[in-house]
């Protein structure tokens, strides 16, 4: 039953059921792509994600410098989320997640880092 509670409360926040909605229409994403979807701190997405791996919802994978995110096991996510899918999908804030999204994805990872954390963390290649 604890794990059940862990889900649950991992779901009872506006920012990870953005993430959790955003991930449903793709693959995987990028912290840094997520922070810059959610326009908040990365140390809070931070926070939002370990919730959400912690809970079994999502997975992470190393890239050299990157972590992306994904959903853990879609057939579980598919079930847990059916009752709330329909009503993500009909919100606004979603909606406007989608169209924020699909710049960000048309976007260079090392671009949006250079953006959130300076020249230093991703210099210029020539």
């Amino acid at each position: 039953m604890d794990k059940i509670v862990q889900v649950i409360k991992s779901l009872s926040d506006k920012n990870r059921l953005r993430i959790i909605a955003a991930l449903m229409e793709n693959k995987e994403l990028c912290a840094c792509q997520i922070t810059e979807l959610l326009n908040i701190r990365g140390a809070s997405v931070s926070r939002h994600l370990s919730q959400l791996v912690n809970a079994g919802i999502l997975k992470s994978r190393k890239e050299g410098r990157w972590i992306y995110f994904s959903i853990r096991n879609r057939k579980m996510s598919d079930a847990l989320l059916s009752c709330i899918k329909a009503e993500l999908l009909k919100s606004e804030e979603i909606e406007r997640d989608r169209k924020v999204l699909k710049k960000i994805l048309a976007t260079d990872v090392e671009d949006i880092c250079r953006k959130q954390r300076g020249e230093k963390c991703c210099p210029k290649k020539n």
